[in-house]
Parts: C-alpha cells; sequence; structure tokens
C-alpha cells in the first residue's frame, strides 16, 4: 500500500485547485479519483465566474471573490490556462439588490435599456473570467504534476480507507459525497446544456434565478457557444432531453435570433453537487487521519474553487514551504 502526506479525493476543479494550492506549498499530494478529469461534472460546467446556487452566502462571496482574483491572473494566457476576460450581461428583473460580489467586481455595474434583450427589466454588466473548463481542468492537472502532485483513477469506498494511506485527507468528492462521508445531505442539480456553432456572439449572457428550474445562458468558447439551460433538483439522469435541448436554444434564441439556426454540435449534462450549505471543515477520522471535507458547492465550483482551495490548506496545517 503506498502512503501519502495527503490524498485528495475527487479530480474535478475543486479537487484539483485543492491539491494544487497543497502541493505548491510543499506537501506531499496523491489526487484520487474514480472519474478522469474529462469525465466529471467540472468537465460540463459552462465556465462562467458568477456566483450560483451556492450557500452559505458571505462566505461563497469571499471565496468567489479570491478565485476572481485567481482567474483574472490567469486569463494573461488563455493559451496554457483556458481562461478568459470576457464583457456580457447577468440579467433580472430590474429589483434585485447587490451583494457582497456586486460591489466588490471591479467595473461592475447596472445594465442601460439599451444593452438589454427585451423582456428583461435590469441587469449587471462586467468583464469576468469565462473559464473553457476541459483546457483549465488539463491545466491544472500539468500545474499539478510540475508541484510534484500525482493523480491515480480507482474508488475509494470510505474515508477510513483514504486515511489508512495518509495522514491528511481533503474530500473533494461531489456528489459522491452522499455515499463516501455517508452525507445524504448532498442532492443533485441536473444541468442540460448544448454546444452549438457560434453565429457571431462575442459577449456572455446568463439570467438564472437560484429557485428556477429553467435558466438562460450563453456563453462562446473556443469550441463553440453554450447554450443552456435546466437546474432540475434531485434528478439524476445523464441523458439529454431532445425537447429540453430544443427550450434551450429557443430560449437563447430570443437574446440572439442567429442561434435559432445555428448548428448543434454536442448535448452535455451534468449533475451539479448541491447542499442546503458547502461542508468545509476538518474533523479526526476514526483512525485518526485529519480529514478535510471540501464539497456541495453546488453551481459554483470553478466559481469558489481557488477560494475554498485557501481555506483547505489553511484547515491542512499549511505547507512546509
Amino acid at each position: 500500500m503506498t502512503t501519502s502526506d495527503v490524498i485528495v479525493i475527487g479530480g474535478g476543479v475543486i479537487g484539483l485547485t485543492a491539491a494544487v494550492g497543497l502541493a505548491e506549498r510543499g506537501r506531499e499530494v496523491r489526487v484520487v479519483t474514480r472519474d478522469p478529469a474529462r469525465d466529471t461534472t467540472s468537465a460540463v460546467a459552462g465556465g462562467l465566474c458568477w456566483p450560483y446556487r451556492v450557500r452559505p452566502e458571505e462566505r461563497a462571496v469571499a471565496w468567489s471573490l479570491r478565485s476572481l482574483h485567481v482567474l483574472t491572473e490567469l486569463a494573461a494566457r488563455p493559451a496554457a490556462t483556458g481562461v478568459r476576460l470576457v464583457t456580457g450581461t447577468m440579467a433580472d428583473d430590474g429589483n434585485a439588490e447587490p451583494d457582497g460580489w456586486h460591489t466588490a467586481v471591479p467595473g461592475l455595474r447596472r445594465a442601460a435599456p439599451d444593452e438589454l434583450p427585451p423582456g428583461y427589466g435590469g441587469g449587471w454588466r462586467a468583464r469576468t473570467p469565462l473559464v473553457d473548463m476541459p483546457s483549465h481542468l488539463q491545466y491544472l492537472e500539468r500545474r499539478l504534476a510540475a508541484a510534484g502532485g500525482t493523480v491515480e483513477h480507482r474508488p475509494f469506498t470510505s474515508l477510513a480507507e483514504a486515511g489508512r494511506e495518509a495522514g491528511t485527507v481533503v474530500n473533494c468528492s461531489g456528489l459522491g459525497a452522499r455515499e463516501l462521508v455517508p452525507d445524504p445531505a448532498v442532492q443533485p442539480v441536473q444541468g442540460q446544456l448544448v454546444i452549438a456553432e457560434n453565429p457571431g456572439v462575442e459577449e456572455w449572457f446568463g439570467s438564472a434565478d437560484a429557485h428556477a428550474e429553467a435558466t438562460t445562458y450563453i456563453l462562446p468558447q473556443p469550441y463553440g457557444v453554450v447554450l443552456g439551460g435546466t437546474a432540475r433538483e434531485g434528478a439524476w439522469s445523464r441523458e439529454p432531453d431532445p425537447a429540453t435541448a430544443r427550450a434551450i436554444v429557443e430560449r437563447c434564441a430570443r437574446v440572439h435570433p442567429k442561434l435559432a439556426h445555428a448548428r448543434v454540435l454536442a448535448h452535455r449534462v451534468g449533475l451539479r453537487p448541491a447542499r442546503a450549505a458547502v461542508r468545509l471543515e476538518a474533523e479526526r477520522l476514526p483512525g485518526g487521519a485529519l480529514c478535510v471535507h471540501n464539497y456541495g458547492h453546488g453551481g459554483a465550483g470553478v466559481t469558489v474553487a481557488w477560494g475554498c482551495a485557501d481555506e483547505v490548506v489553511r484547515l491542512a496545517g499549511g505547507g512546509t514551504r
């Protein structure tokens, strides 16, 4: 049996970011994940840096602002990191009050009426990171390897099993925490999206009520434009629904009419690991290993990843350098 200083369970953006944070501080880190990064929910994500379906709000805003800072720096090298800065609009009914996120994002402002699509009463304009998630996950894996970290593809059946292989276990198992912890408070929120050829969309657009099952977002990525979406609580299917896909395209075409005729390239479905509040805390496992839990980030994994990683490093006892 191979032993390590730190085992990080989970190969999505939350796990890889936490692993990078620890490895770059001198910890010996091994990521153990059932699925390769390309097969995780993170790879399906649209990649907009904006808090969505994540609680508690005050901590989530702080984590998001830390990630905003890091991702903005990474956007200086988009080809290497998969991160670009893109201007866009987050629409609402015009009555939304600003929170800590809105007041802290540089340059964020209320949208003028002529900057809004028909049917939207208000919105926010900002230039924020937009992340090509498949490319970004590859970047994180390269960065982890450069810091001496490794990745293994196999499942753990329990946290105790992981604790027998490392003095510190970081549990970034996402939806898998339902069985691994076990924690039945973690529930799936199904998200379906459509990838289409980009007919000339240069800005991102979003309109996502945290309590609505149907959302609208349009995210221009290097591989096409991502059209979304859904937020179906308790839905476990990963199979795209054709009727849902048609409805997504129709909603997005009301914002950009050319999308109605854009060629569809792919359909994707991911299951967001939702929880009433993110679990980010430390405890001792029965065998004595320290376990840092970091799961339940809902629809905001990439948005809060770096902020949560900083807290993981602190809870895990920091680094050796």
